[in-house]
């Protein structure tokens, strides 16, 4: 088994560690998505998580990572539901939007979905404190 594959099967413990193991490519696209989540949710924590990327406010906000032939994003159900019309040309499933790599990453609609996650969390955490 050759190194690269071997790494694949031991969990990252950060992501940039998970970013690395990627092609050039790839990893570009990881980084902006990093990016893109931390410009619309500066006050998140970043961590591993179900072994991928995930930005955590007031409990798990987003998740990314990379897959065989596109990036998967999971927003959580809510996330997907609310952007319905918006992710209509995506694959999507119960909590998940799938990017292939052969089209744009929306990095626009990215953010709005994060932004929305914020605001969501934010609500529910001000239930539970109050």
């Amino acid at each position: 088994m050759s190194v690269r594959a071997k790494l694949r099967l031991e969990k990252a413990q950060t992501v940039d560690e998970y970013i690395g193991r990627y092609p050039d490519d790839v990893q570009r696209i990881l980084r902006r998505m990093r990016s893109t989540v931390r410009e619309a949710a500066p006050e998140a924590k970043e961590v591993i998580s179900y072994g991928i990327p995930t930005f955590k406010l007031h409990g798990y906000l987003v998740h990314f990572g990379a897959f065989k032939d596109h990036i998967g994003f999971f927003p959580t159900s809510s996330g997907v539901s609310a952007f319905e019309k918006e992710v209509e040309n995506y694959k999507t499933g119960p909590g998940t939007i799938r990017f292939p790599f052969d089209k744009p990453i929306p990095y626009g609609l990215v953010t709005k979905i994060v932004k929305f996650r914020v605001k969501e969390n934010s609500k529910s955490s001000a239930k539970r404190e109050g």
